[in-house]
């Protein structure tokens, strides 16, 4: 192979993976979640209780009972029953296709707010009258998920059990004309290896290749076509590449994490609040780009979006709406979170949310929840958190407890760097207006 042969087959093998993220991060998943046990599409992963450490998704919440349904429309319409909401059962979450742009939030931040809805996802395409007493959803691609959260009143055993009990009301099945609700299939993944890290090797494209094989093209991504082919990964046809193009491959997708990483340090080079490291996730372009299902006309935030798949999963149609997050991976002076130091953070009083806030600790590596963790976050949820007198709440990071503070601390890794992530759900304007604000982690 030349050398202006190899230099531009490595060229495309970073452009693919850029642009391949979202639907590998996806794919990844769903592959994750049939090793767990999951026999196909139209079922639902989800976890009954608290998920541990051993769920080793990109920074997936804790504090919550998760459900993932995968579904397919390749032969028609599917339905998901989101049950009504009241003061102490709700879902946040979003329906997503294949690329995990959102088509549209459910539950009480979503499309029923609050009232519930059988919505039918229709295939691409799909013209024929949507009947009554289902509310549509229509996806441009034949896959998808979505990314459901039942949000427990507190994390007390009952308070769980109950959040736990809700989610049992969600169902997903074929759509039938007659209004059958037909099998429907829930796998409990609690306590099993779950992992959907990203592969940062030629594997990659072997489960890019699976997406261009089961997935039509959409019109927007046809450029990709030719570009795509000469990594071997073409449409109709077996993925074998030989030992060369691996070997471009593995140039090609280690190119692309180091850029990738060096765009994830970037989004924390425009603070939240300014004087501070915690920076908002999301690129405008992106969640503009997503609010619009990807139709603005001058508009294909690729390079954003690749960025974004790399330490989250799961788009809001409405970001914000529902829940906002801020990550940290600097403490106050700007020094590179170390599992193996000490921190305190003092949480302001009257944390501005309608539901509760959360800190979660990330590996800074993998975006994943650090290996063998003990305990994954502190929230507002937890009976045993310690307020101050004047509304104040002091978290603590390190590897051992300190002494006193064992209700607020949370447990890090020596030798791994850390990040963090506050998550807001039912953010009020005090936050969006920026009147109330975090301080940074302070090294003790």
């Amino acid at each position: 192979m030349g050398g202006i042969q190899t230099a531009v087959s490595r060229a495309r093998a970073f452009e693919a993976v850029v642009w391949g993220m979202p639907a590998v991060n996806y794919r990844l998943m769903y592959d994750a979640g049939t090793a767990a046990g999951m026999s196909g599409e139209n079922q639902i992963l989800w976890w009954p209780g608290l998920m541990d450490w051993r769920n080793q998704s990109l920074t997936p919440n804790p504090d919550v009972i998760y459900l993932m349904p995968f579904f397919t429309t390749e032969n028609g319409p599917v339905v998901l029953e989101i049950p009504p909401a009241d003061d102490t059962h709700r879902i946040n979450g979003s329906v997503m296709n294949y690329w995990q742009a959102a088509i549209e939030d459910v539950g009480p931040a979503g499309l029923d707010a609050g009232a519930g809805a059988k919505y039918l996802i229709l295939p691409p395409g799909h013209t024929d009258p949507v009947p009554d007493g289902y509310t549509p959803l229509q996806n441009d691609t034949l896959q998808g998920y979505a990314l459901l959260r039942s949000i427990p009143a507190d994390q007390s055993d009952a308070a769980v059990a109950d959040a736990v009990a809700y989610a049992e009301k969600i169902a997903l099945y074929p759509y039938t004309p007659d209004g059958a609700t037909g099998e429907r299939v829930r796998v409990d993944v609690l306590g099993k290896p779950y992992d959907a890290t990203i592969r940062y090797d030629a594997s990659f494209f072997a489960t890019l290749n699976t997406l261009v094989q089961a997935e039509p093209w959409l019109d927007r991504d046809r450029a990709l076509i030719d570009q795509l082919a000469t990594l071997g990964i073409v449409q109709g046809q077996p993925y074998a590449p030989d030992q060369a193009t691996v070997d471009l491959l593995t140039a090609g997708v280690g190119d692309a994490r180091a850029w990738l990483e060096a765009g994830y340090r970037s989004l924390f080079d425009t603070p939240y609040w300014d004087g501070t490291h915690w920076a908002m996730p999301a690129m405008p372009d992106l969640v503009a780009s997503t609010n619009a299902g990807f139709t603005v006309p001058d508009a294909y935030p690729v390079d954003d979006r690749g960025l974004a798949y790399t330490f989250a999963f799961f788009s809001s149609r409405h970001l914000g709406k529902g829940q906002s997050y801020l990550m940290a991976i600097a403490d106050s002076d700007g020094q590179d979170l170390d599992g193996g130091q000490n921190y305190k953070l003092t949480v302001t009083a009257d944390v501005p949310v309608s539901q509760y806030w959360s800190l979660v600790v990330y590996s800074s590596d993998t975006h994943t929840f650090l290996p063998n963790s003990t305990r994954l976050s502190r929230s507002s949820l937890n009976p045993d958190l310690v307020t101050n007198e004047d509304g104040t709440v002091d978290l603590y990071f390190g590897p051992e407890a300190p002494t006193g503070h064992e209700s607020n601390w949370l447990p890090t890794l020596p030798g791994t760097g850390f990040e963090v992530m506050f998550r807001l759900y039912g953010p009020e304007e005090p936050y969006t207006d920026k009147t109330w604000a975090l301080p940074d982690l302070q090294r003790l």
